[in-house]
């Protein structure tokens, strides 16, 4: 008989359920952010600082298309996590086949315009000219692989919200392991340079999109979908791409600030760019945390909400909140001690010893802020979970507006300090939004569901 791997998160102690549930789930964001680890490890260790700065200041618009993609494809999970806490299966498989049409319309949308636009989105961010064929070496193949990360994000948030946050992670770890192995293939034997490590990258994630659909056939009989499932159904196309449009806007919006940033960054030359990417990338490491329980918080809303448990939800952000911040000032106390051996993976510290100062500093000030940052990813999932996806996307304006007025304002007067203080102000103006936010979700909720207010 076919296993059925599902978790309902509707029951029992909420800290267990998000510890249980976040912890493969962490490995799974940990092997994701390897993917650009390695890239630019290798990048940096073996083509030299032109090369990581190429990679490195595509960041910004990858963020900006592969963001909306990804944010896109987690608003289809809402509804799916929904169906599945208010144990209304069928509606839950039309979902499903309607979210895989709307997301082959999107992924083969995206994948032309992104890949013909490249060129002219880098001109535009004022890449410097001798990193500008780099750049677009390795950012057009990372846009033509689109469909692959489409199709990861896609199973696999549908998985997660069924309640299975192992089978993503075990077809990521596979993912990780070939791309190391391609990136070492195609760039010190294939001689590929950085479109080797972009081409890397594009068929892992491939790969660990058609496991999770494997999985998915073969051991998940809830959705075995019949005919009358499999039919197009518009509404529902509609439904579901008014959850993921907000929630892809949002991750838009957001970008348009870091493109500013890293625009006025490039004005600081090569070196400055070199070490924002290599301090980025440790960042993106340890923030994978953050991520990981942004992502329970979706899922444990959207389930709770299904089940009309509202009172679980705020007592689940609070678990999370209490996890997140000592998750954070362990993290400080690391940063401090061996930032210069973690950037030192990236950098070499004889040949490029400014580069390593400057990542350093990069990396330290973003991780006092790392807190702020923490809730903005936990409470602002929360809200998209329960389904409120609009609402949430203005978390992105504020944070947008943020960046901006540091790229414009503190980066020609404070160099690259300025720039570092990029993240840390966007992160404060957002939480300054979303806090309010929340409360004010919760009586739209509880008033929807005629739900007195809990003590």
């Amino acid at each position: 008989m076919a296993r059925s791997p599902v978790r309902e998160l509707t029951q029992g102690n909420p800290l267990k359920l998000i510890l249980g549930f976040a912890a493969p789930l962490l490995f799974g964001f940990l092997f994701q952010q390897l993917y650009s680890f390695v890239d630019t490890a290798i990048v940096g260790r073996y083509l030299g600082a032109n090369s990581l700065a190429a990679v490195g200041d595509t960041g910004s618009i990858n963020f900006l298309i592969l963001g909306f993609c990804q944010g896109f494809c987690a608003g289809f999970s809402i509804p799916v996590s929904q169906c599945f806490g208010a144990r209304d299966y069928g509606k839950l498989r039309q979902y499903t086949a309607n979210a895989v049409y709307l997301g082959a319309a999107l992924s083969l949308c995206m994948a032309f315009l992104a890949t013909a636009l490249c060129p002219v989105m880098l001109r535009l961010m004022n890449t410097p000219e001798e990193i500008l064929p780099e750049a677009v070496a390795y950012i057009r193949v990372v846009f033509a692989g689109i469909p692959a990360t489409i199709l990861y994000n896609l199973s696999s948030g549908i998985l997660r919200a069924l309640g299975d946050s192992k089978t993503p992670v075990y077809y990521l770890i596979m993912a990780s392991l070939i791309n190391i192995v391609l990136d070492l293939v195609l760039i010190l034997y294939v001689h590929m340079g950085v479109a080797g490590a972009a081409v890397a990258t594009v068929v892992s994630q491939l790969l660990a999109g058609i496991g999770c659909v494997i999985t998915m056939k073969r051991h998940f009989p809830i959705l075995h979908l019949s005919a009358e499932d499999r039919v197009l159904r518009l509404g529902l196309i509609r439904e579901l791409a008014g959850i993921g449009l907000p929630m892809g806007l949002q991750y838009m919006i957001t970008a348009v600030g870091s493109v500013i940033v890293q625009w006025s960054v490039n004005a600081l030359g090569v070196v400055s760019v070199a070490a924002v990417a290599a301090g980025s990338r440790i960042s993106m490491f340890f923030c994978c945390v953050f991520d990981t329980l942004a992502t329970t918080m979706a899922t444990f809303a959207g389930q709770n909400l299904g089940a009309r448990k509202l009172s679980r939800i705020t007592e689940g952000l609070r678990s999370a909140g209490i996890i997140g911040i000592i998750y954070c000032v362990t993290t400080l106390g690391i940063i401090l001690l061996f930032d210069r051996y973690l950037i030192g993976l990236f950098v070499n510290s004889t040949s490029d010893p400014e580069v390593l100062a400057l990542a350093c500093r990069y990396l330290r000030l973003n991780s006092l802020f790392y807190i702020p940052l923490l809730f903005v990813n936990i409470v602002r999932l929360t809200i998209q979970g329960m389904g409120y996806t609009q609402i949430a996307m203005l978390a992105g304006v504020f944070e947008m507006v943020a960046r901006t007025t540091v790229a414009l304002f503190l980066v020609p007067r404070l160099g690259f300090t300025g720039a570092c203080l990029a993240n840390p102000a966007a992160w404060i103006m957002a939480d300054l939004f979303l806090f309010p936010c929340y409360f004010h979700v919760m009586h739209m909720v509880r008033q929807r569901l005629h739900e007195p207010k809990s003590t």
